[in-house]
């Protein structure tokens, strides 16, 4: 039997949790409010010292095929065929002789689909490094799913017997599945539902979720708030610490505008942010302040945002919090078309943004206690499109730290193929492997009982597999 309606329930509950308290708390209550932590979970390991969840969201839908590419001879002809070749002949294929420094060569003996060798991106070899060093996994056609679902009962288009997400191949929709379990109108992110789980361990529940994006359900919980922060650390806004146009009445009026509530729960929701964004800009610059970071994050606003990440989770002791979830987003993966040469350098910045940052937390000391993982609308097409590809379903992940049970691969590499029973069309992945799944691994990292996952990963139940086993127990520290 499925759980189809347990998501559903979990978001009304959220929507009329959060409605109450809007209604009664004021902007100036938010301190207070963290600090008396508001979770009423009961069960939360908290054991172990500090842990934290960084999410990377690729906006857009990374072209996960160009990303985790086929290596041996017999599945790289059938990729290069299937993209079109090369791009001097107007394919989107990687040239094979660009990847014999990236192949992924598993340190435990594995065998991979149709004996299947994958290499990453040729603009990707930090992270090929950090593979090799048993710190780097990745997880293969992951999406979100209700049930498993086979392509025969995915073209039988039974909703009832085979539900499956809805809206599939947009991107507002597909962005808050993958971030919440359901279409866009969500409010309750899985992110922010271990936070509600995680609040209570922290004296200072109000930076448990710490969004670093600017956007997303993500970090959105029942109880739990994101608190939003931008890449060079703490929200100010300059026009309200002077004259705005030379009137004191203009910068009170911005400030209101910023900061009251609309009498709606969206409304009030943004007002409550930008308020204590706002409230607490300077408690959040006094905690960064004697932070010194060696690591050179380079340029780039995803570098930027994950370097404040790496000082936020080095000032945990001023900030007072022992769990904690980030979500980070860059763009620009919508790839139709210009794929060669666009892709390559969006994973080129995510290499150096996420090898710098692992570098940062063993600066730091944590680096086994923070997993880092990347999130996508969607994974693309096989098939080209003639200069790209378009949207499809599952994609590959990959998932960095130091308790990463890495140097190997993690769920079931697709067949390369167009028409295989594994795909829906074009070379759409059908999802061997569930967001639930993903999540519930992570939360439970991170010290979600075995009896809350649920309240995290609504269709847990559907799966067999709650704990993936990419994660191992961090060592414990400070």
């Amino acid at each position: 039997m499925f759980h189809i309606g347990k998501s559903n329930e979990i978001t009304r509950r959220a929507f009329m949790h959060r409605s109450s308290q809007l209604a009664v708390m004021g902007a100036a209550s938010g301190y207070a409010m963290g600090l008396a932590g508001l979770s009423d979970a009961a069960a939360f390991d908290s054991s172990g010292g500090y842990k934290a969840l960084v999410c990377v969201f690729l906006l857009g839908g990374n072209d996960h095929a160009n990303t985790l590419i086929p290596f041996d001879v017999p599945n790289y002809n059938r990729y290069s065929n299937i993209r079109g070749g090369l791009p001097a002949n107007g394919g989107i294929a990687i040239a094979r002789d660009a990847l014999a420094g990236q192949v992924l060569n598993p340190l435990q003996e594995q065998t991979l689909t149709d004996d299947m060798q994958l290499a990453l991106a040729p603009t990707m070899p930090r992270l090929k490094a950090r593979f090799d060093q048993g710190v780097m996994a990745p997880l293969l056609n992951v999406g979100p799913l209700i049930a498993p679902i086979t392509r025969q009962q995915f073209d039988s288009e039974d909703l009832v017997s085979f539900p499956r997400p809805a809206n599939l191949f947009s991107h507002n929709d597909q962005q808050s599945t993958w971030q919440s379990g359901s279409p866009e109108g969500s409010v309750s992110g899985w992110g922010g539902r271990i936070g509600d789980l995680a609040a209570s361990s922290n004296t200072n529940s109000m930076f448990t979720a710490i969004n670093a994006s600017g956007s997303g359900v993500f970090l959105s919980g029942d109880q739990t708030q994101p608190y939003g922060i931008s890449s060079n650390g703490a929200i100010t806004v300059r026009a309200l610490n002077r004259r705005l146009y030379g009137s004191q009445a203009a910068s009170d009026a911005l400030r209101t505008l910023l900061t009251a509530g609309t009498g709606h729960v969206f409304g009030n929701d943004y007002a409550m942010a930008n308020a204590r964004s706002i409230q607490f800009s300077g408690f959040i610059s006094d905690a960064l302040e004697n932070v010194s970071l060696n690591t050179d994050f380079g340029d780039g606003s995803l570098a930027s945002q994950l370097k404040t990440v790496a000082q936020l989770i080095a000032a945990r002791g001023s900030l007072g919090v022992t769990r904690q979830v980030f979500l980070v987003a860059t763009g620009g993966f919508d790839n139709h078309d210009g794929l060669i040469g666009t892709h390559e350098g969006l994973l080129a910045s995510v290499d150096t943004a996420l090898d710098a940052f692992y570098q940062a937390m063993e600066e730091v000391g944590v680096a086994d206690q923070v997993t880092a993982f990347t999130a996508s609308d969607f994974g693309r097409t096989l098939a080209s499109n003639g200069d790209g590809s378009d949207h499809g379903w599952g994609g590959h992940h990959l998932v960095l730290g130091g308790a990463v049970n890495g140097g190997q691969f993690y769920g079931t590499a697709p067949t390369i193929s167009i028409d295989a029973d594994d795909q829906v069309g074009r070379g759409r992945l059908l999802p061997s492997t569930s967001v639930d799944e993903y999540s519930a691994t992570l939360a439970k990292w991170l010290g979600v009982e075995a009896s809350e996952i649920p309240l995290v990963s609504p269709n847990i139940g559907n799966f067999n597999s709650p704990d993936l086993g990419f994660m191992r127990e961090a060592v414990p520290a400070g």
